[in-house]
């Protein structure tokens, strides 16, 4: 099969892959906003501000989110469910006895996961990052203040000096990426000697310039009574990037913004890498997609040949599996700066093409 037959033939694949791979997206969005829908209502239902039609848009903004991190395994389960197909009608064996080799019709499935993954960088993650955040700060913004917070260690702080050289201690329960404002804030302020000199419970705290403004705030000091406010202002020589680097995951930042953040952050001495591997992560994911067809390849074209094998399947889907957990567990390493984020970025992702190469080099007709 050469020339426009073999050319119509791959466009055909490359269309019934694209389509299984919306499918699959399709699906995983539908779970995804029953599940969140679900929990938030759970979570905010008794809130004043509450709404189901408010909480399903709340929902529906952070399933972008969901489906980006699902994209390897959506890349992965299509793939093989296409070929799978393709071989149950014998399309491929037609294929095969018209003289087209493996590599012709595997060539247009890694085309469609280089354009998936390229449409999951510059079109779904905007989409997620800035989706996820405008959704966290709606659900910030419809609880309020929590008069009786406790002093959360899972939460980041992020630490700022005063001008009596002591300094102030702040995190939130919430963040809004684009304009810093902190959702159920907490700022600690703490003298030279090291105690407690006053703590600032506040529904919602915005870095403005110069100074943080914050709203609904309840001040408690020692053996003083709680004051409440309905604002106050704090001053800061904190820039935004500084508090984006503390307080916000890299993950809720857009790829466009990575870079000005990883700029920034080294402009002011502060660790990049967490932003560093999130990119580096997102420029490799292209190619990661690709390596999910390749395993994906490895175990559905021998099916018609050799008998249907659930155990083949499995195989693929575990292969697939541990490459996505030392994807994670590289970015692991390159966030935390144990390796560079480029190299933990690539690594894993070259190691599954050079498998899935080598695997149809031994196995399949070239």
């Amino acid at each position: 099969m050469t020339g426009v037959a073999g050319r119509t033939f791959q466009v055909y694949v490359f269309m019934r892959l694209v389509r299984m791979v919306l499918y699959f997206l399709a699906g995983i969005a539908a779970l995804a906003l029953l599940v969140d829908f679900t929990e938030l209502s759970n979570r905010t239902g008794a809130l004043a501000d509450y709404s189901a039609l408010k909480a399903l848009g709340v929902s529906a903004m952070r399933v972008p989110f969901i489906l980006q991190v699902t994209l390897p395994f959506v890349m992965l389960f299509a793939t093989i469910a296409t070929l799978i197909a393709l071989n149950r009608k014998y399309e491929l064996v037609v294929a095969r006895s018209a003289g087209m080799s493996a590599w012709q019709f595997l060539a247009p499935t890694w085309v469609a996961a280089l354009f998936v993954g390229l449409a999951g960088v510059l079109v779904l993650n905007p989409l997620a990052a800035n989706g996820f955040s405008l959704a966290q700060a709606i659900e910030g913004s419809w609880k309020g203040s929590s008069q009786n917070r406790l002093f959360n260690t899972k939460e980041p702080w992020l630490r700022q000096s005063r001008d009596d050289g002591g300094s102030i201690l702040i995190t939130a329960k919430t963040v809004a990426n684009q304009d810093i404002t902190l959702y159920e804030a907490v700022f600690i302020e703490v003298g030279e000697d090291g105690r407690v000199v006053a703590r600032h419970d506040a529904a919602s705290a915005h870095l403005a310039e110069g100074e943080w403004v914050i709203t609904d705030v309840t001040t408690s000091a020692p053996r003083r009574r709680p004051v409440l406010a309905e604002r106050m202002t704090i001053p800061t020589s904190l820039h935004t990037e500084v508090v984006r680097q503390a307080l916000v995951p890299p993950d809720m930042v857009p790829i466009y913004a990575l870079g000005r953040q990883i700029d920034a952050a080294r402009s002011f001495g502060v660790p990049s890498a967490p932003f560093s591997m999130q990119y580096h992560s997102l420029v490799a994911l292209p190619a990661l997609m690709v390596a999910m067809a390749m395993i994906a390849a490895t175990v559905s074209l021998r099916f018609v040949r050799f008998g249907q094998s659930a155990g083949m399947i499995v195989a693929g889907v575990t292969a697939g599996f541990l490459l996505y957990v030392v994807t994670a567990l590289a970015k692991s390493f390159g966030s935390a700066g144990a390796m560079p984020p480029v190299v933990a970025a690539w690594l894993p992702v070259v190691g599954g093409i050079l498998f899935g190469i080598g695997y149809l080099l031994n196995h399949e007709d070239g």
